[in-house]
């Protein structure tokens, strides 16, 4: 993957700094610690392109906690429609049951793919992130719309180190939550991001 001129990370006050150089490596390797290497496209000629610039992707933990989720829920559908059955003989339980436990098996066995397929990219201007395979999303969030970034984690993130970083904007339609992110890279970015933001609303 490349740099082009719109792709470059925000530039921050580090930038004008004989150092600057050295310092967006060590962010950028911060970003890619322990993620995935490259994002994956679907197959469909009329996909959304990837175009041009660095993409950084999601930790890998993010699959593992996932899968657990995800699996915890299984357990507690199959258990509830096994109680139903056996304590109140409610054998129609197991439609429902059944229709949602073929859900759950689809949602972890497209979990992996579906996590290589999310990225984000720091541009000049804006904050690029996609998602998605059948239904793909791309969408670019301005510096300078940017009102608050919020990083939020439960049990189970905490416990594989990850983070979700939410980007609010003015209008809620642009909007960006990024899952998965190693708490370094979370506060990596938080803090990039608020900073460049800064600049831009005071015309630094």
């Amino acid at each position: 993957m490349t740099n082009s001129p719109d792709s470059m990370p925000p530039p921050t006050t580090a930038d004008r700094s004989p150092s600057a150089p050295a310092e967006g490596q060590a962010t950028a390797s911060v970003f890619d610690r322990d993620t995935y290497d490259a994002v994956r496209e679907p197959r469909a000629a009329g996909r959304l392109p990837l175009g041009d610039g660095t993409w950084h992707q999601l930790a890998r933990q993010y699959v593992w906690v996932q899968l657990i989720s995800t699996g915890v829920a299984m357990l507690v559908v199959a258990a509830a429609a096994i109680a139903a059955s056996l304590l109140w003989h409610q054998l129609w339980v197991w439609i429902p049951a059944g229709v949602f436990l073929v859900i759950l098996i689809w949602t972890m066995a497209i979990t992996p793919r579906q996590a290589r397929a999310y990225g984000y990219q720091l541009r000049r201007d804006d904050l690029v992130f996609r998602r998605g395979i059948l239904w793909q999303r791309v969408v670019a969030v301005p510096y300078g719309r940017m009102q608050l970034v919020d990083i939020t984690h439960g049990p189970l993130d905490r416990g594989f180190g990850i983070a979700q970083l939410k980007l609010v904007t003015a209008a809620a339609s642009t909007g960006v939550v990024i899952p998965g992110l190693t708490q370094a890279a979370a506060e990596q970015l938080r803090d990039t991001l608020v900073d460049v933001a800064e600049s831009r609303r005071t015309g630094l």
